[in-house]
């Protein structure tokens, strides 16, 4: 009797408490296999250094990767609790390009109808972004920013062959800056819109596990 290959886990990424207190999941039945949610801590060396602690472990060899949570968008006309999908990460050490895009975007449309979901690349800072710096980052192209996606798209596939994404839920906009996340309503709106994005994850991971080699 043949036996059926462990479907590959899904690892979703997050740098906040705030963020990983929104990611917890109560219904553990919708994903295409094992689903761990990492707190990398804040930063890019942080979720650098937690990815790739993490997949060294064989059980997460060929896990699909989604790095998620609050950013700050950079186009005008973002509004805090937008979705950002991201076509690609950038940082200075390189761009990794995201996969599935098009299926996030269309199942975040599904659970989440009227929101605002934009798309395009996601650059990493190591720090907050602030006034003008926000237009300088977008005269390079990139739609939002924020400081972990970047540094854990890029861990992970140096780590192995493996399909990546980032999904970011917009706290604050060039019109709409925040001083501390969860303080206001803005803050407020992006955590409420963080804690429905699952379902969208798990149909994502469903449909660009890669086999057990």
């Amino acid at each position: 009797m043949s036996t059926q290959p462990a479907p590959a886990p899904l690892l979703i990424a997050c740098a906040l408490g705030i963020e990983h207190l929104a990611l917890r999941r109560r219904d553990r039945g919708e994903a295409g296999g094992p689903v761990t949610v990492l707190r990398t801590g804040m930063g890019p060396r942080a979720a650098e250094k937690s990815v790739a602690r993490l997949l060294t472990d064989p059980a997460f060899a060929d896990a699909a990767v989604l790095a998620t949570g609050f950013c700050a968008g950079l186009a005008p006309g973002m509004h805090p609790g937008d979705l950002v999908v991201a076509e690609e990460t950038r940082d200075p050490r390189g761009t990794v390009t995201c996969v599935g895009t098009e299926l996030l975007v269309k199942e975040l449309a599904r659970i989440l109808p009227g929101r605002t979901v934009h798309t395009g690349p996601l650059t990493g800072s190591d720090h907050v972004v602030r006034g003008p710096e926000r237009s300088a980052l977008r005269a390079t192209g990139a739609i939002a920013v924020d400081m972990e996606s970047a540094a854990t798209l890029l861990s992970a596939v140096r780590s192995g062959e493996r399909p990546v994404a980032a999904v970011r839920v917009v706290v604050d906009a060039p019109e709409h800056e925040l001083v501390r996340i969860g303080t206001v309503r803005g803050g407020i709106s992006a955590f409420r819109v963080l804690r429905s994005v699952l379902p969208a994850f798990y149909e994502w991971h469903r449909n660009v596990l890669l086999p057990r080699r």
